[in-house]
């Protein structure tokens, strides 16, 4: 089993940043990719950024990618979103989530069904 746990999040004006964080703890080793995923109030959850299992291929959301930078730090079983320019339609509750699915070393998914572990969330509100 393992537990993802997400931290960071907080009330930003817009043109903030902010930085996620996701840790995993259990049974844990390098071998899996991470997402974040975000959930606004009515609307359906997607996908912000992905990173591979060494951090060697990355994938963002069209919404997100000339803004936000995915990172991981495997040592500290700790993956990481670096949110700039922060936009009141960023206000979301993110995700972290764990995919122990990786059919080879680059791999990244953007769907929420290809996961196995998610975390509770962490609540990020941009303010105009």
């Amino acid at each position: 089993q393992v537990q993802l746990v997400e931290s960071g999040g907080g009330l930003v004006q817009a043109g903030g940043s902010l930085r996620l964080s996701c840790a995993a703890s259990g049974r844990t080793a390098s071998n899996y990719a991470v997402g974040w995923f975000r959930q606004a109030p009515g609307k359906e959850r997607e996908f912000v950024a992905a990173i591979s299992q060494s951090g060697g291929s990355t994938d963002y959301a069209d919404s997100v990618k000339d803004r936000f930078s995915i990172s991981r730090d495997n040592a500290k079983n700790t993956v990481y979103l670096q949110m700039n320019s922060l936009k009141p339609e960023d206000t979301a509750l993110y995700y972290c989530a764990a995919s122990y699915r990786s059919y080879y070393r680059d791999y990244t998914t953007r769907e929420g069904h290809d996961y196995d572990y998610w975390g509770q969330g962490t609540q990020v509100t941009v303010s105009s």
